[in-house]
């Protein structure tokens, strides 16, 4: 049988829920390096916008972000920070991709207590339509997608190895040899949580006791949230590998969130020549992906009007330039950017 589904109308009635508040709640997303990963930011912060999203993008960068690339993402009117980088216990593991080790120091976003609640995001996710109601779910859950273990990259697993998937539990049963049937477990490229100082601390000190994993952080915070998870549809965190997977599954019609996870899928990386990404409906995707890049009317916008201009007349004031003005000259240290919208 196939698991609850937390959707939009039970949470609208499964309990009360905080109070709506603008500045208390955030996207967030996380940069490392000076590859070109500052283009699916971008592209993220440009789709959140053509989403008419209420709520800013945070980019929880790295030091190793560079200058040039932080400008360009204040210019896109999202709200940098930065974290230092988080390292897991040394081991022998070797991780299912070796960049997963970076993935750690997302961790310090439940540092973020200024936010009620956040939506985390991967950089190579791009939102379609709007998701705001999320920030309205019951609070003290961890909200998220289930993954699929039908890809090579869980070869090593005793899911893939008998050929179990969660997305379609009746197909394969579970062997009872194998021991205990495995919890529900998400995929961590998207998530609902709430920071918390508390729970912060516990994370940093689990992580420092737990041997890593194949898939790193995200096995991690599958194990800590275990007793919180609350499984979402998969339109908000649509894995690419479902469509050839479990099209059985998936209405493209209806996807809001898409996540070009899959080898070979990231739009500004794309050729076509990866296995399964010459498909019509991949193509699709990226196109897509490239029409809100490219779409000069999404960038953000660094004016405000001031309705009591002198005059009677709309005067038009460069915020950039303003709060740099005001940087140089000492009077500001950190200033909050606008909302994504």
């Amino acid at each position: 049988m196939a698991p609850n589904l937390v959707n939009a109308a039970a949470a609208r009635t499964g309990g009360p829920t905080k109070p709506a508040s603008g500045p208390s709640r955030a996207y967030v997303t996380f940069l490392a390096g000076d590859g070109d990963y500052v283009k699916g930011v971008v592209g993220l912060a440009k789709g959140l916008r053509k989403a008419k999203s209420k709520y800013p993008l945070v980019v929880a960068i790295l030091p190793d972000v560079p200058e040039d690339h932080r400008k360009i993402l204040v210019d896109q009117g999202c709200i940098v920070r930065e974290i230092e980088p988080l390292h897991p216990p040394e081991n022998q593991t070797k991780f299912a991709m070796a960049y997963y080790v970076i993935n750690y120091s997302k961790l310090r976003i439940w540092e973020f207590v200024e936010y009620s609640k956040m939506i985390y995001l991967d950089g190579d996710i791009q939102v379609f339509d709007n998701i705001d109601h999320l920030f309205d779910y019951p609070d003290s859950y961890f909200y998220a997608v289930m993954d699929c273990f039908c890809e090579k990259t869980w070869c090593n697993s005793p899911q893939y190895k008998i050929g179990y998937c969660q997305q379609c539990p009746d197909r394969v049963q579970w062997a009872s040899e194998l021991g205990p049937k495995p919890p529900l477990y998400f995929n961590a490229g998207m998530f609902v949580f709430e920071p918390s100082l508390p729970t912060y601390h516990d994370l940093l000190n689990t992580v420092k006791v737990t041997p890593p994993t194949l898939f790193a952080e995200q096995d991690f915070l599958n194990m800590f949230f275990k007793d919180k998870y609350k499984p979402i549809p998969p339109v908000y965190n649509l894995v690419l590998a479902m469509l050839w997977r479990h099209p059985e599954n998936i209405d493209l019609d209806k996807v809001k969130v898409v996540h070009y996870c899959a080898a070979g899928s990231k739009p500004w990386r794309y050729t076509g020549k990866e296995e399964n990404m010459d498909r019509e409906d991949i193509k699709m995707l990226v196109k897509k992906w490239w029409d809100i890049y490219n779409d000069e009317s999404l960038d953000y916008k660094k004016t405000t009007v001031t309705p009591e201009a002198p005059n009677g007349t709309t005067e038009q004031v460069n915020l950039q330039a303003f709060l740099e003005a005001l940087s140089g000259a000492g009077v500001v240290r950190h200033v909050r950017a606008p909302s994504a919208a």
